[in-house]
């Protein structure tokens, strides 16, 4: 089923949403931290097997590490990209929109919003592109276990803000599945792979300001993922 990837992945951050605001200060702290370092483990690691995956090739017997310079390139100008349209920014705004037609009045709507749908939808990427050129939605339903529990935590911390976030998912991966079977014969395998690990290094940035709580602005790099196709007219 074409999409299905999204619609679970969708279903999951909903139920996820309602089961942490049932169990709202039934979690203590200290196990929705480890819980938390324990996605973020996660997360690092598919971020790094994607990343390795698309940067290490083996030939006649040694490991070669190619796609350095794409990696660099699609960083920098993803952010600058990024940074000039302050992505995390209209995020936010879209947050303060949604507050005032729901008319809540929980002080952390916006943190929950924000902050659960830069961290769902970065993971989307790859799997989307996967669900719309291969049709298979296995990534996307593999990330809709760990967000379902990532937006579970989250909800039961930061309220109900959290769940809206379903939004944002379903819209923004929704759209990238349909654009990656439009212009799938536009793809080249290089193409996919590029796009893929870059993708996958900005995952690692995700588990990192999970496990860490570091402030890397994964949300205004996201442009850096379609930097590949750019880059290939010219490279």
């Amino acid at each position: 089923m074409f999409g299905l990837g999204t619609i679970v992945n969708t279903i999951a951050v909903v139920v996820g949403g309602i089961i942490g605001l049932l169990l709202k200060n039934g979690l203590k702290n200290r196990y929705q931290e480890t819980i938390m370092q324990g996605i973020g483990l996660a997360v690092l690691f598919v971020g790094i097997s994607g990343a390795m995956t698309g940067m290490l090739k083996i030939s006649k017997s040694i490991i070669e590490s190619t796609g350095s310079l794409i990696l660099v390139l699609s960083l920098c100008f993803g952010a600058l990209i990024g940074e000039f349209i302050n992505i995390e920014k209209r995020i936010e705004q879209f947050g303060f929109y949604l507050k005032s037609k729901v008319k809540s009045n929980d002080s952390k709507f916006i943190e929950g919003f924000v902050s659960t749908s830069l961290v769902i939808c970065v993971g989307a990427i790859v799997g989307s592109f996967q669900d719309g050129l291969l049709h298979d939605p296995s990534i996307l339903i593999s990330k809709a276990v760990m967000d379902f529990v990532i937006v579970m935590v989250f909800a039961s911390t930061l309220g109900v803000g959290t769940i809206f976030s379903a939004i944002p998912i379903f819209v923004y991966q929704g759209l990238l599945t349909v654009c990656a079977s439009f212009l799938a014969p536009y793809f080249t395998t290089t193409m996919i792979s590029n796009i893929s690990f870059v993708g996958s290094v900005l995952i690692f940035a995700v588990g990192t300001n999970l496990c860490f709580h570091t402030k890397i602005k994964v949300g205004n790099l996201l442009p850096a993922v379609f930097m590949p196709l750019l880059l290939a007219l010219f490279m």
